[in-house]
């Protein structure tokens, strides 16, 4: 049967979520296991505080799709492809700031074309030249001896496939590469039939999904403890966005995978890896909304610089300044949001009012000036995104502070109300253009929470330059913070901000929230209390180490365990 369905499937007769939800035992991928939270982060009441830490907690456990970040590192490192055949891919759907939630990872007839049309080419590259540098034998001294041939093909289907699927392979899902293996090489060669079987593997939900699928020995048990291969591929996906290395698997093989103290050792080591960088700046491009620098666009008349160079500038010196402060700086939440340094091309150097070396396209370090800046919150690309066209938004930049660093979310606007910026005569200022929220009774309950604090940042237009003056009149930067667990009262300009932010055990708890979701996949329900505590907790001892916060979520129930499932298997 599940030679029937490959075939079937590579003749495009049958939609890859078919095959997905099939083999998923009649389950939509995001929903095994699950029962927990909405789209919009609520709980279903399943559990409670009172067994929040107890062995009856729910931890739902998705079945998750690679994201197209994901695929295309997974694929780089399976294959030692340059290829992003990703790229091509539908668009992965955002959830809670987050594109790998699991509950928007679907599956659509137009990816089964893609993940068709991506196999085919990554397989015609990998056997490409010599082909005995990808074989565990020596291609030519075999060619033409069929028994030779096939005890090499095996051999290989058992050690990629170990890698692809991120397990060892079971004899029958051996057994069904090799058919493929004999399909190629039927009137073909060795070359073809390796290659049909990169094919097929590239092409099985077994490498497209994260699949968790450990039966519960102990049936009456509510959760299972992970196996030590589910558990390197979700260590392995956490730092490096990609699937488990031999060494990786070896460990797991090897019960180096067992305690909380082992997986802590482990994620530290992965971390020092350079595949860690591009990795751990994913989740600061897409807890910021960074990843829409992509398609914003400025005004010409209002801002004749904002060009693809500074797009491209802008989209660089997030991940350099991460790395500065995760790798070569303090590691603390509080560099991060106060640090007066930038990382400019010759393009956001010119919105700095800095200089670098002319010409150049790689972000060099430049310190600036800290009254004006500080961090994240005032480097170029997330003033821009949080900025309208043709003028700043106090509302954008008031809610990502609300949403991104304080976890509260304001309620949706009325569906009656114009959304459109408020317009104002030449000279007036944005604080007295959105001041007509504070008025207006419809508005002024969710403005409250936003409009003060975006306020602060008027000294940077809509992408990201420092003035002092808007229509003729000096910009009033004063803020207030409302309704916070511990920032209330009011502050001048972004500086202060940040350093509000900085000392807020609000925002720290908030971001190892962030970093829960971005790492499970999905939004917290009741049961993940224990998890989140210990998690929180944890961030709070290091004083705010965002390395340590990493390795934090590999200690919680949450990353260990997943809630036992009825039917399990194919």
């Amino acid at each position: 049967m599940a030679d029937l369905r490959y075939r079937r499937w590579r003749a495009g007769r049958v939609p890859i979520v078919t095959l997905a939800l099939a083999f998923v035992a009649g389950c939509a991928p995001g929903q095994i296991g699950t029962g927990g939270a909405g789209e919009d982060g609520s709980t279903s009441g399943q559990g409670g505080p009172q067994d929040a830490c107890g062995s009856s907690e729910r931890l739902p456990a998705p079945q998750r799709r690679l994201t197209r970040f994901e695929y295309n590192n997974t694929v780089r490192d399976l294959l030692g492809t340059s290829q992003t055949p990703a790229d091509q891919f539908p668009a992965d759907e955002v959830a809670g700031g987050f594109n790998n939630n699991a509950s928007v990872l679907t599956i659509s007839p137009l990816h089964a074309e893609k993940y068709l049309l991506a196999a085919e080419s990554l397989a015609a590259e990998a056997v490409a030249g010599d082909l005995s540098r990808l074989l565990p034998c020596d291609a030519a001294a075999v060619e033409g001896k069929v028994d030779q041939e096939e005890a090499c093909a095996r051999q290989f289907v058992e050690q990629f496939g170990r890698r692809a699927y991120r397990r060892p392979l079971a004899p029958a899902e051996v057994e069904r590469l090799m058919r493929a293996y004999g399909a190629g090489r039927t009137g073909g060669s060795l070359r073809e039939g390796i290659e049909v079987v990169i094919r097929a593997a590239l092409q099985s939900p077994k490498f497209l999904f994260r699949l968790e699928l450990r039966h519960d020995l102990d049936g009456s048990a509510p959760r299972v403890r992970l196996d030590p291969y589910e558990l390197a591929s979700r260590l392995s996906y956490l730092v490096w966005a990609s699937g488990p290395d031999d060494e990786l698997l070896a460990a797991a093989e090897a019960g180096l995978l067992e305690t909380p103290e082992q997986l802590a050792e482990r994620a530290r080591e992965m971390l020092e890896s350079p595949k860690a960088r591009p990795a751990i700046a994913e989740f600061y491009k897409q807890w910021l909304n960074l990843g829409k620098l992509e398609g914003i666009v400025k005004e010409k008349g209002a801002f004749p610089g904002f060009d693809e160079e500074l797009v491209a500038g802008m989209k660089a010196e997030t991940p350099a300044f991460i790395d500065h402060v995760l790798w070569s700086g303090d590691r603390k939440l509080s560099s991060l949001l106060t640090l007066p340094v930038g990382f400019a091309t010759e393009a956001v150097a010119e919105v700095y009012g800095v200089s670098v070396a002319p010409g150049s396209t790689t972000p060099q370090l430049v310190n600036l000036p800290a009254e004006q800046r500080a961090g994240v919150l005032t480097q170029p690309a997330f003033l821009a995104v949080h900025a309208h066209p043709d003028q700043t938004s106090p509302v954008l930049r008031g809610k990502s502070i609300r949403q991104k660093f304080m976890c509260q979310e304001p309620p949706p606007p009325p569906p009656d109300v114009d959304l459109n910026p408020p317009k104002g005569d030449r000279g007036v200022t944005a604080r007295e253009r959105y001041n007509q929220h504070a008025s207006d009774a419809a508005c002024a309950g969710c403005h409250q929470l936003m409009d003060p604090i975006g306020f602060a940042f008027e000294n940077f237009d809509a992408v990201g330059a420092y003035r002092t003056e808007e229509g003729g009149q000096v910009i009033d930067t004063s803020g207030e913070i409302f309704l916070s667990e511990d920032m209330d009262g009011a502050f001048v300009g972004v500086r202060e901000l940040a350093e509000k932010l900085a000392g807020s055990a609000q925002v720290r708890e908030c971001l190892a929230t962030q970093w829960f979701r971005y790492t499970a996949g999905r939004f917290e329900t009741a049961g993940d209390e224990c998890s989140l505590g210990a998690l929180r907790a944890g961030f709070h001892g290091t004083e705010g180490d965002l390395v340590e916060l990493i390795v934090g979520t590999t200690q919680t129930q949450a990353f260990m365990y997943r809630s036992a499932i009825a039917a399990e298997g194919e």
